[in-house]
């Protein structure tokens, strides 16, 4: 089954060279993506699609682009200001920056005929997460989300923003988004939460278009308001009682909310790698 991966990277910005995105993570000076690719190809997903800015196409292809077109199909999408806007609309003045997770994923549509993964281009989600999301694919489910425990996914130095997922009989039911989340927030740790880690058939497209036109017409905030995929997803299931499969991975979510985050994610990458498990990479 052909399945694709899409990767959203529209944020890494014109200043691609001091971010966090493609901060040397392995031995080797491997990013975090280049782990994701890997793992995505070793569970199936046989294509990747990178969502970015025209600006910075060219040092991103230098940057991680280049090695990864070695792993697998690679094809790069452009997610800008101007993208998919219906005719007549004018960009709010002042807006400078695109209209967010839902507006990138529908800017792939053209480069995606498969179902897909969807992931942040600066997260480490670990094999098994990309393994339960192809398998979720192969078995038909139209949307799914991969969870992840609460305590896998925090930070020593500081809190964090996490979505509380809500499930019942292996369906989601909510996601509703926390911030400022420590290991002392009152939540269980085996808490469910999403880390924006998603499986869609190709259908999500036709809902997501059907969505970006109102939503560009009611905006309240029209400089900084944006087109969220999670909300998306829960609109369908609110709204039209869609079933999302709710698959929870117990991998330990690795990225760099904080610089401080930087030496231990290289660390547990680098232990990785000696130990066998990214020998190809």
């Amino acid at each position: 089954m052909d399945t694709t991966l899409v990767v959203m990277a529209a944020g890494m910005g014109s200043r691609f060279g001091g971010l966090k995105q493609i901060e040397p993570m392995g031995k080797n000076g491997e990013i975090i993506l280049d782990f994701s690719v890997f793992d995505a190809v070793k569970a199936g997903f046989n294509k990747t699609v990178f969502i970015i800015k025209k600006e910075i196409e060219h040092d991103f292809r230098i940057a991680a682009g280049k090695r990864i077109e070695k792993m697998t199909d690679v094809d790069y999408v452009f997610q800008e200001i101007d993208s998919k806007l219906p005719e007549g609309f004018v960009i709010p003045e002042g807006r400078t920056k695109p209209w967010g997770t839902g507006h990138a994923v529908l800017c792939a549509k053209t480069a995606v005929s498969t179902p897909f993964a969807v992931i942040n281009a600066d997260d480490y989600y670990g094999r098994n997460s990309f393994e339960i999301i192809h398998k979720g694919l192969e078995n038909g489910e139209s949307i799914c989300m991969a969870g992840f425990r609460l305590g896998n996914t925090l930070t020593e130095n500081g809190t964090v923003s996490r979505g509380i997922c809500e499930i019942e009989n292996g369906l989601l039911k909510s996601v509703t988004e926390h911030t400022a989340l420590d290991k002392n927030s009152g939540f269980p740790m085996d808490t469910v939460v999403s880390m924006n880690m998603w499986g869609f058939d190709t259908s999500i497209f036709g809902e997501l278009e059907s969505r970006f036109v109102p939503f560009l017409n009611n905006l309240s905030n029209p400089q900084k308001e944006e087109f969220f995929l999670p909300f998306v997803v829960d609109d369908l299931i609110k709204n039209q009682n869609k079933k999302v499969g709710a698959l929870v991975s117990d991998e330990k979510w690795y990225g760099v909310t904080y610089k401080e985050d930087a030496p231990t994610v290289r660390a547990a990458l680098t232990k990785l790698m000696e130990e066998g498990y990214y020998d190809g990479i």
